[in-house]
């Protein structure tokens, strides 16, 4: 059974085949820049006609809320109807999910090599698990443990309000208050939060940034350059910059894993963490995570993750798919 799968993101649009019968590899995939186009349709319609298949369902995870069959990507001005879709490009049944959600449906595909562990918590850790995914946006999501398996369920945590703990931190959130107005985690912990982080130190720390820095973003990924610098060791305020990011993302990662009760793990997602995996072995993301007062000692408890593969979210679209089929 011929199953097509998509991640669709504020940057990238993924699509890919899969055939449920087999391991989970995909037949055939290809990656779209999102801002080029116009509409998912578009990029659909330039993938099936280079890939004939006889497609039995399809299932694709939006990068922002999905209600009653109609997705709303965040970054992007795209509605995207469940029903419609379908009829355009002619796919007999077609399912809309969140896009974390559809990485968590995709962990029970992964392997050993698709992982590495930050934290390795309580040997034989159960219960709920927790996904949290910083790229373009901020993702997150949670596994509901029913005492026999993990249920995914959807989330916008990401654009929660910002709470800052410290003095350079209230002088962020002010800063962002003045340019955005409301300012939610998504601001601080993303691509465009590190770009964020970056702006406002050069201006709290009374200094330029450096004209080839500049010039590199300018004509490259903006916070990939300052991730870059900052790892090199080429610019201070940048690797200021990463070290308040690094604080920032696992403050949040704790805060959503204590919400839910995440004593069965904690997954760190998205496009961002595999790029800066040094730095998230080093103490400053890890203390921020176990840093909740009387709950340090559940925290602790739980394990900490790294996802490595960039499919996940592709795989848990086709997963969903063959689940949700199989109810029929």
């Amino acid at each position: 059974m011929k199953i097509l799968a998509g991640d669709v993101g504020g940057t990238n649009t993924r699509l890919a085949v899969f055939d449920t019968g087999g391991k989970m590899e995909a037949l055939a995939a290809q990656t779209y820049s999102s801002q080029q186009y116009t509409s998912l349709r578009d990029i659909l319609r330039l993938f099936l006609g280079t890939c004939k298949a006889d497609f039995q369902g399809a299932a694709f995870g939006i990068a922002g809320p999905v209600l009653n069959g109609v997705g709303r990507v965040t970054n992007l001005p795209w509605k995207i109807k469940r029903d419609q879709l379908a009829r355009d490009i002619g796919i007999p049944q077609a399912w809309l999910l969140n896009d974390l959600e559809a990485n968590a449906w995709g962990l029970a595909a992964l392997d050993r090599q698709d992982l590495h562990a930050l934290h390795p918590g309580r040997e034989n850790a159960r219960g709920n698990c927790s996904i949290i995914s910083a790229g373009t946006g901020l993702g997150e999501a949670g596994l509901f443990w029913d005492g026999k398996h993990h249920r995914p369920f959807a989330s916008e945590g990401g654009h929660s309000d910002f709470s800052p703990a410290s003095e350079i931190e209230i002088a962020l959130l002010q800063y962002l208050q003045q340019r955005y107005g409301h300012v939610s985690w998504e601001m601080v912990v993303s691509g465009m939060g590190l770009i964020n982080i970056h702006d406002f130190l050069c201006i709290y720390r009374q200094e330029k940034a450096p004209q080839w820095l500049l010039d590199a973003m300018f004509s490259s990924d903006s916070a990939a350059v300052i991730s870059r610098a900052a790892q090199e060791g080429k610019c201070p305020i940048c690797t200021e910059a990463l070290n308040l990011f690094m604080r920032l993302y696992g403050r949040e990662a704790g805060n959503h894993a204590l919400k839910i009760m995440a004593t069965g793990g904690v997954y760190i997602g998205g496009g961002i963490a595999p790029k800066i995996l040094g730095q998230l072995q080093d103490s400053a993301f890890l203390e921020a995570f176990f840093s909740k007062g009387s709950m340090e000692a559940l925290m602790r408890d739980m394990p900490v993750t790294v996802i490595l593969n960039e499919n996940t979210a592709l795989y848990g679209a086709a997963l969903y798919t063959a689940a949700q089929m199989n109810r029929r």
